[in-house]
């Protein structure tokens, strides 16, 4: 059938504002959303903040880990490094096999430069050791990023000590599948980092913290709001344009964008992103975010990686439940237990203490790594199990689901 086939394949002339993909976003709150991005806009962003976040250079040889099937494969693997003419690795498969030091002897062998990965990655390699990346020589790399969710500082500072010999910067990112581009991050050279901020936004980009009437918090946690349009912003929920309106232009106005996240801001103007607002839970009275409450877990030597949910509490209203991943070679027991929930005290507060402390050989995530928390919720509430389609591993949740049930 090829052998005839031409080897010059003309590009398709396009519309700037024809669509480009549709991608689904993974539920982990709720039902999926097919989010449209348009080809003009989206191409602009992504060219941009690749060529300045990761500050490629002709000579870089640029790794995203992600799965092409997210966002972050879309922008990141594919359309952004490419417009930009980069040399990029592409890896299908496990980072931990034939083994732990799998991903860096590829960067050894291949001499990455700029190595782009998400936090829940960065905490396995935690709880794997040391010892896996001290094989290897990673003096290659000049640029680290992270990208998915709020790194917690501990993981920061450990993949700034471990991966980038203490030498490399490291781009906390964040951004959405809605936004199709980085929005908010440093400028490597530029900025100053602060491990666990995503610092400043892109050149260009308006974003505010705001409260629950639309005013603006100059220092102090409130909701990220996007207050300008942007290159790359979603075209549309398809199929379901009132839901689009609903959920990202309703929340203030319709010129303010609604990511769904809290964030807060310091003294210096940086932000720090808390994650999901879903995730902010009110006990007896007070709002706890739960990304406190697992930097604060994470915070002690034992723990590797850990998720917080809220369940229904009759006097409190919401009680926190912790499901806990250990560093390997660390035994689970009630004294660990008792040992946990002090720190959490100690670090933040009486009122952050846990009710319960579940731990577990691994998280449920969704494809793309990030925790699927309404599962967790369901299962610390005893409820029907949600959706585990998207699950790696959809094991994991019984199992969990087994030991909660046996405490």
């Amino acid at each position: 059938l090829m052998q005839d086939a031409s080897a010059d394949c003309p590009p398709e002339p396009m519309d700037s504002d024809d669509m480009l993909f549709i991608l689904y976003t993974s539920g982990t709150t709720g039902k999926p959303k097919g989010i449209v991005h348009a080809t003009g806009g989206y191409m602009v962003g992504v060219y941009a903040t690749t060529r300045w976040v990761f500050d490629l250079k002709p000579e870089d040889v640029y790794w995203c880990t992600a799965d092409i099937g997210w966002v972050t494969g879309h922008s990141y693997v594919v359309y952004g490094p490419l417009a930009n003419g980069a040399t990029v690795l592409m890896y299908e498969g496990a980072p931990d096999w034939p083994d732990r030091g799998r991903f860096w002897r590829l960067c050894e062998k291949h001499g990455v430069t700029v190595f782009y990965t998400a936090p829940t990655a960065i905490r396995a390699f935690m709880r794997w050791g040391i010892e896996w990346p001290e094989k290897q020589d990673l003096s290659s790399l000049r640029l680290l990023g992270t990208v998915g969710e709020p790194i917690n500082p501990e993981a920061w500072v450990w993949y700034h000590k471990y991966i980038g010999g203490g030498r490399c910067p490291i781009v906390d990112t964040w951004w959405q599948t809605e936004t199709g581009m980085i929005l908010i991050t440093p400028l490597p050279g530029i900025t100053t980092t602060k491990p666990g901020s995503a610092t400043r936004p892109f050149p260009g980009v308006a974003a505010e913290v705001l409260d629950e009437n639309g005013k603006v918090i100059k220092e102090g946690g409130g909701y990220l709001a996007i207050t300008r349009p942007w290159p790359a912003m979603l075209k549309t929920i398809f199929g379901d344009p009132e839901r689009y309106v609903r959920q990202y232009w309703s929340k203030w106005d319709k010129a303010t964008y609604f990511p769904g996240d809290g964030a807060k801001r310091d003294r210096q103007g940086y932000f720090w992103l808390l994650g999901r607002v879903d995730d902010v839970l009110n006990v007896a009275g007070h709002r706890i975010g739960t990304m406190e409450v697992e930097s604060a877990l994470v915070d002690h030597p034992s723990v590797a990686e850990a998720a917080v949910v809220g369940k229904a509490h009759d006097l409190k209203g919401q009680a926190l439940s912790a499901f806990v991943t250990l560093k390997e070679g660390v035994p689970s027991d009630g004294q660990l237990v008792n040992e946990l929930k002090g720190h959490v005290v100690r670090k933040i507060g009486a009122l952050a203490r846990p009710d319960d402390i579940i731990f577990t050989a691994d998280l449920p995530k969704t494809r793309s790594g990030k925790i699927m928390r309404r599962l967790l919720k369901d299962i610390a509430e005893g409820r029907a199990l949600g959706d585990v389609t998207t699950l790696a591993d959809p094991t994991v949740i019984e199992t969990l689901k087994r030991k909660y049930q046996e405490e």
